[in-house]
């Protein structure tokens, strides 16, 4: 799904309680961006929980679930299960002043970052408010990466009132889920659906701490399953609800009638910055796969085939002579990976996997993703007009790439967040980028950062970095990590190269 341009996408951890509809967003890319005057940690408010159906109050009118129970009984059973979570960091903040060295402007005008002497102030704190889940009755509990990202300390608050260092055991930002642990036994943790069985029109609740203002719920209903392409994760399959998610509800939880979690919460679609009837949450297939991952093996390994794909379309199908209306286009293949040794060749159309129909290329990648390293995998696809079934074993996703078509993100340095993948064949045929061109594809960048201010686009070919050639990610890594403080693009773009600029 692509968003209109104008739209936002809110990732909900990042509040700004000074003005309350003041938060950071994230224009169809991910935003890692924190509060900078969060309150100080609050408890949830304390409702008791209900062990058994609660009598509503004479004259109140009463939802009645198919189960007998009332939707104040839902609540009742998973509010204990959703924790607060405050995290906190160390910043330095730039200076921006052409006079900032210069202590006697600093004495006159008290610039940011210098005291009336002219010395360099403390480092601030940058605070951030989300929600979590408890997802272990031994103190695990689950929430966004962009809610403790790069956090110095973090406690949670819960439910009946206690609150504790958490400590983050892992972290996964190519799907936005964290694993925190605290020291408490016997937690009320949640109980798991199978989101793979949810229907677009369930009733679900959305629970967390909007605003920092406390635990709230809010009711809605599924309204999409399996959105892709929307620009937060590099892997995407989200359940679009228009339950209502304001910013401090990202991890936060999603549940069914029957009180289990079917997803985290995770962003908001806007174009005003508030709710307007369209969020995102992670399945809780995906996010749960991705929390054993971290606690038993201290990361996520994902499955990589090795291929450059594309969705079919009709023109593409009527041009090729397809037969397959649905499925995923091999548009190349990487030469040496699994893809290459199990022989699918360009051209190819995969139709399944190990019978499960593949829709598009978002449903193939997170497919072969989550089977995981060494899994033996059936595709089924579709060659020349002929069926065929190709049996194949995954290898690892290599070291940097993500989700998108080996996509990297620069970690460090001037350029950080930047994310880039190498310019294969069906990129270059796409861009029209001729064979003497050689660099790396800007994938995402952050459209409201320094970058884009530079003119840097996403599709630019970065063809040098401070006139050092680029002409792999990897080359391209080594180069933005060594550019601290300045970097001197050489871009190509509809035909021609130009030089964009950027320092501090």
């Amino acid at each position: 799904m692509r968003l209109p341009t104008r739209s936002s996408l809110l990732l909900g951890g990042c509040i700004a309680m000074a003005a309350i509809a003041a938060c950071d967003r994230v224009t169809l890319s991910r935003d890692q961006a924190r509060d900078q005057a969060a309150p100080a940690p609050t408890a949830p408010s304390q409702t008791p929980t209900a062990k058994s159906p609660t009598p509503a109050a004479p004259g109140a009118s009463v939802v009645q679930l198919p189960s007998g129970r009332t939707i104040a009984d839902v609540a009742a059973q998973v509010t204990p299960s959703v924790v607060n979570v405050f995290s906190e960091r160390q910043v330095n903040r730039p200076e921006m002043s052409p006079f900032s060295q210069d202590p006697f402007f600093h004495y006159f005008f008290d610039l940011p970052g210098r005291d009336e002497r002219g010395a360099q102030r403390a480092p601030q704190r940058e605070r951030s408010l989300g929600s979590g889940v408890i997802v272990a009755s031994d103190g695990v509990i689950m929430t966004n990466n962009h809610v403790v990202a790069n956090a110095d300390t973090v406690r949670v608050a819960l439910k009946d009132g206690r609150e504790l260092d958490a400590k983050v055991v892992g972290t996964d930002p190519q799907s936005d889920i964290a694993v925190l642990r605290v020291n408490a036994k016997q937690l009320p943790a949640i109980q798991i659906a199978d989101s793979s069985r949810s229907r677009i029109g369930d009733l679900v609740l959305a629970i967390g701490n909007p605003f920092g203002l406390g635990q709230t719920v809010t009711m809605g209903i599924i309204s999409a399953t399996g959105r892709a392409n929307v620009g937060i994760t590099d892997y995407e399959d989200f359940i679009q609800t228009d339950a209502a998610i304001n910013p401090g509800n990202s991890g936060g939880a999603l549940v069914d009638m029957d009180g289990k979690l079917v997803g985290i919460n995770t962003a908001i679609a806007s174009r005003t910055g508030g709710y307007q009837g369209i969020g995102f949450a992670i399945p809780s297939s995906m996010a749960m796969q991705v929390e054993n991952a971290i606690l038993h093996g201290g990361k996520v390994t994902r499955g990589w085939l090795g291929v450059a794909i594309q969705d079919v379309t009709p023109d593409l199908a009527k041009q090729m002579d397809l037969t397959a209306r649905h499925g995923v286009l091999v548009s190349d293949v990487t030469r040496d990976s699994p893809a290459a040794k199990a022989g699918l060749q360009r051209g190819d159309v995969v139709v399944s996997v190990d019978g499960a129909s593949i829709n598009d290329s978002a449903h193939l990648r997170n497919a072969i993703a989550l089977a995981g390293k060494g899994k033996q995998l059936s595709l089924q696809i579709e060659r020349h007009g002929k069926p065929m079934t190709v049996p194949v074993t995954l290898g690892e996703t290599p070291a940097g790439q993500g989700g998108q078509g080996g996509s990297t993100i620069v970690d460090d340095g001037i350029l950080s967040g930047l994310a880039v993948q190498p310019l294969d064949r069906a990129l270059r045929g796409q861009l029209h980028v001729p064979a003497d061109v050689d660099g790396v594809v800007v994938t995402k960048l952050d459209r409201r950062g320094p970058m884009a201010a530079t003119g840097l686009r996403e599709g630019d070919v970065i063809v040098e970095v401070n006139r050092k050639p680029v002409t792999s990610v990897d080359a391209f890594r080594d180069a933005a990590r060594s550019a601290t403080d300045s970097a001197l693009l050489l871009v190509y773009r509809d035909g021609a190269t130009i030089y964009l600029s950027l320092s501090k």
